[in-house]
């Protein structure tokens, strides 16, 4: 089974501003709350590895997945693609100018490779994606003050 989610964010800041936080693969990575740690590649900063902490009973460690942006269209898309044995992600997000500020759409797929890993996506990506808008949000007020 896949797990897919999309999620809409509005901001009242500028699209680069938005931007400025989602194509960083390390500030994504920060928000999210399963990753324990994570590492940018010092050679290429498209590529993170995660070091993921899953609380199923298959996975007793964290499980590093390697993360590259496989396209950036900036400052409007960037999508990226992670891969481990217990599982693969994709993750799009699109900026969109608004009249008020800016839009970002994002869409998340994970397909499990252990038992367990996808009914825990399932049940918790709205939390996820709650911890990524607060991240962002916090990143903007913090950039205003």
């Amino acid at each position: 089974m896949t797990v897919r989610v999309t999620r809409t964010f509005e901001f009242d800041r500028p699209p680069e501003d938005v931007w400025a936080f989602i194509a960083d693969p390390e500030k994504r990575a920060a928000a999210i709350s399963v990753v324990e740690d994570y590492d940018v590649d010092p050679d290429d900063d498209r590529k993170a590895t995660w070091h993921v902490a899953l609380p199923i009973p298959v996975i007793r460690s964290t499980v590093p997945v390697e993360t590259e942006d496989v396209a950036r269209d900036a400052p409007r898309y960037v999508k990226f693609v992670g891969r481990s044995r217990a599982l693969r992600v994709t993750g799009e997000h699109t900026v969109e100018e608004t009249e008020g500020g800016s839009r970002l759409v994002n869409e998340f797929v994970v397909d499990g490779s252990l038992p367990g890993v996808e009914r825990f996506f399932k049940r918790n990506f709205d939390r996820e994606l709650d911890n990524l808008e607060r991240a962002l949000r916090r990143e903007m007020a913090e950039a205003e003050n």
